[in-house]
């Protein structure tokens, strides 16, 4: 069975009991004092089990569904089987770590969900394919110019802060899975540029 299906399944389902157990929500989601104090280092992948509600984990779920099959056989050759699981575990606790750190002493802090892995699935495929249309709401766009839009659209929401949608986990989550793909196959840089110049639709 592949991993993606896998990870989608052992999140949904974790994500539906939590929606109707908040102690099972509140030993899961990143609590930084349960870090800092408890050693609960679990946290920082268990976080990514748990949503704020079904439009959360479907949105989530639904991009990891379409772009990680791609982005598993890819870490697959290169990783071996479980190389997209470790990707993904990767993906989610580079993405939160700049969150936890900058909220260490912040008992009020509460993180969950899986968007800065999914982010990093995201970004690596951009890479392959950066001209792949990919339905964007019910709008079609090319995977880069979603690239450039959602990036700048995330620095923009991070440094204006407020709201509960915690865009820094988006592009540290983008960032990693850039970076972890160009370290795997430095191929894909030069592939990346040329497929850059010229546009397929």
């Amino acid at each position: 069975m592949p991993i993606t299906l896998i990870i989608i399944a052992v999140t949904s389902v974790v994500s539906f009991m939590a929606f109707k157990n908040s102690r099972l929500l509140n030993d899961l989601l990143l609590w930084p004092p349960a870090i800092t104090r408890q050693r609960e280092y679990h946290r920082l992948v268990t976080y990514g089990l748990v949503h704020a509600d079904f439009g959360h984990l479907l949105f989530n779920m639904i991009t990891l569904f379409f772009f990680g099959r791609v982005m598993e056989n890819f870490f697959s050759v290169w990783l071996g089987a479980f190389g997209f699981a470790l990707f993904y575990i990767g993906g989610l606790v580079v993405s939160i770590l700049p969150t936890y750190l900058k909220n260490r002493g912040n008992p009020q802090y509460r993180g969950l969900g899986a968007s800065g892995a999914v982010s990093a699935v995201l970004f690596a495929f951009i890479l392959l394919a950066p001209w792949q249309m990919i339905i964007v709401l019910v709008l079609p766009l090319p995977a880069i110019v979603y690239a450039v839009a959602y990036t700048a659209y995330s620095i923009y929401m991070d440094r204006r802060g407020g709201g509960y949608v915690n865009h820094s986990a988006h592009l540290w989550g983008a960032a990693y899975g850039v970076l972890v793909t160009l370290l795997v196959d430095p191929r894909v840089l030069p592939y990346f540029l040329n497929a850059l110049q010229h546009p397929t639709f």
